[in-house]
């Protein structure tokens, strides 16, 4: 690059870090020279990972190593922190199957959107009133939105479910990540002499206009997937009974209503289908909440390999971000905590029309932050690490199909612990085994186990998490050992996290089909684990 070019580089760089957001592919390089230029410090320019190159997509993982399991809800920003709202799916909830507990709704906190921590759920919801409101024999309870009253001090959770006749229930709390604690049954307009229990209104979204007015956009399935918005009562808790109804014609669902400089906005799945991949986005446009609206408008065929989920309104100091979300279902997979997510900021024009989405691996975003990132702490005895970035999901771990990975202990001593990220798919037959070997010269599993330790299917969950064990062997600096994951399950699979674009110099990936062969190295693959060794 000539010292002209790298100068209008530089200034493009610089007028990029004053913008509140900024959409484009961006490498690691990139960021951290726009994170220099503006001053910002690091983190304030968050880079949001959706897919990796090859298109295939990233799992994004909170403090702790393990996966995100938040779907179908939404980011709110309050005081300074964002907050990822959803439904988990890690015990097992699967759309349309009678024996599915449900797992109830969580939350994580971040100040970047980038670096997540787990703040376990809304509520309890294993108490028989819960797992009977919303398990498999009803139609299951989705879609957590919050929102904040300044009159009550309180924020409002609303949430869909299938038992009652409104569809929803409504819940309050001190504090944005609970526990919330369930109000009276609310009151909406539509559907308000349709049976008790059944598919009245669904998928829903709530929004706070400039004067302190909310509303709830939601689907009326008795019309077929029609969008309702209508206005709630000072204190947030219900419906007023003013309404607009037919604000689509139908096959919707999903809204997620904004307002941008005078505009107010609907986003939708166009068409409705559940826990499909690859439903359109569409938008329509009003002067009021309660309509006229416009034509609609379809700005994504595919939604990003996704289905809409919210468009969150993200107020800073200078500017407003409408960050779009779609969750990245797997097709109506039975085991949908493997979904991922699609985030990036709306693109405007000039008359505030949408811009069409152009789907981006990666997306850079410039945020006020509340506060800096609270600093990860030096773990302590930590040996060997992958880390958490570039991991895509793979399953196939069962009778005949083992995996291992290998690493380079750095130091002697005693192998404390090892985790290793998996997860379950589909109703085992057998648990899954962790061994640990030492290793040949081709970096394969050798001899006897060093250690092994079984695992129940019960005991693993659903979504990607560190499963622990905990050696208690003695190691040498230098010396390879490996990690050997295997199960005898005749139906179903254990998973597994790996990375093909970051090399792991201490060790390699292999996979053995069938117990008598021997194991064959996978060129420049990781998977993701964790070694711990205490010094002598």
């Amino acid at each position: 690059m000539n010292t002209g070019s790298l100068g209008k580089w530089k200034s493009f760089l610089v007028v990029t870090a004053y913008l509140m957001f900024c959409v484009k592919d961006i490498s690691a390089q990139s960021r951290k020279k726009a994170e220099k230029l503006s001053g910002l410090g690091k983190g304030q320019a968050s880079v949001l990972t959706n897919f990796d190159k090859s298109g295939n997509q990233i799992t994004r993982f909170d403090a702790l190593g393990n996966a995100i399991d938040a779907h179908d809800g939404e980011i709110a920003y309050f005081d300074g922190t964002y907050y990822l709202y959803g439904t988990s799916y890690d015990c097992g909830f699967a759309w349309q199957n009678k024996k599915a507990p449900f797992c109830g709704f969580k939350t994580y906190s971040s100040k970047d959107m980038v670096h997540w921590t787990d703040r376990g759920f809304l509520f309890d919801a294993q108490t028989p009133v819960w797992q009977t409101r919303c398990n498999g024999n009803t139609y299951g309870c989705f879609r957590p939105h919050v929102i904040f009253n300044p009159k009550t001090n309180l924020y409002v959770l609303w949430i869909n479910v299938y038992d009652n006749r409104v569809g929803f229930r409504v819940f309050t709390s001190k504090t944005p990540v609970g526990p919330f604690t369930e109000v009276a049954e609310p009151t909406l307009a539509v559907n308000s002499d349709s049976p008790v229990a059944g598919l009245n209104n669904g998928d829903h979204d709530t929004f706070i206009d400039d004067d302190g007015i909310a509303y709830i956009a939601y689907t009326d399935w008795r019309t077929k997937g029609t969008i309702v918005i209508e206005k709630l009562n000072a204190d947030y808790l219900s419906g007023t009974g003013e309404h607009v109804k037919t604000v689509t014609a139908g096959k919707t669902e999903a809204p997620g209503l904004f307002k941008r400089k005078g505009i107010y906005y609907v986003t939708y799945s166009d068409p409705n289908c559940g826990y499909c991949s690859g439903t359109g986005t569409s938008y329509k446009t009003a002067a009021s909440p309660l309509g006229p609206w416009s034509e609609g408008i379809k700005i994504s065929d595919k939604s990003c390999g996704g289905q809409p989920s919210f468009v969150s309104t993200i107020k800073l100091n200078a500017d407003t971000i409408f960050l779009y979300g779609s969750d990245l279902w797997n097709n109506a997979a039975r085991n949908e905590a493997l979904a991922n997510y699609y985030w990036a900021p709306l693109v405007f024009n000039e008359d505030g029309s949408i811009k069409p989405m152009i789907c981006k691996d990666t997306v850079l975003v410039t945020l006020d932050h509340g506060g800096k990132e609270r600093k990860t702490a030096a773990v302590k005895d930590l040996d060997n690490s992958v880390g958490v970035n570039g991991f895509i999901t793979k399953c196939d771990i069962a009778k005949n199909m083992e995996r291992s990975q290998s690493f380079t202990a750095k130091r002697s001593g005693n192998l404390s612990k090892v985790t290793f990220t998996t997860f379950k798919n589909g109703n085992m037959d057998d648990g899954l085994q962790i061994e640990i070997y030492q290793t040949d010269q081709s970096q394969n599993p050798t001899g006897k186990a060093l250690h092994s330790t079984g695992f129940s299917a019960d005991s693993i969950g659903w979504a990607p998490k560190n499963l622990v064990v905990l050696p208690n062997i003695k190691v040498e600096a230098g010396k390879q050992y490996a990690i050997v994951v295997k199960s005898g399950t005749t139906t179903g699979c254990y998973g597994l996290q790996y990375n093909d674009a970051a090399i792991f110099k201490g060790g390699s990936a292999s996979v053995r089909v069938n117990e008598g062969n021997a194991f064959t190295l996978e060129n420049n693959r990781t998977l993701k684990f964790e070694t711990f060794i205490k010094k002598n």
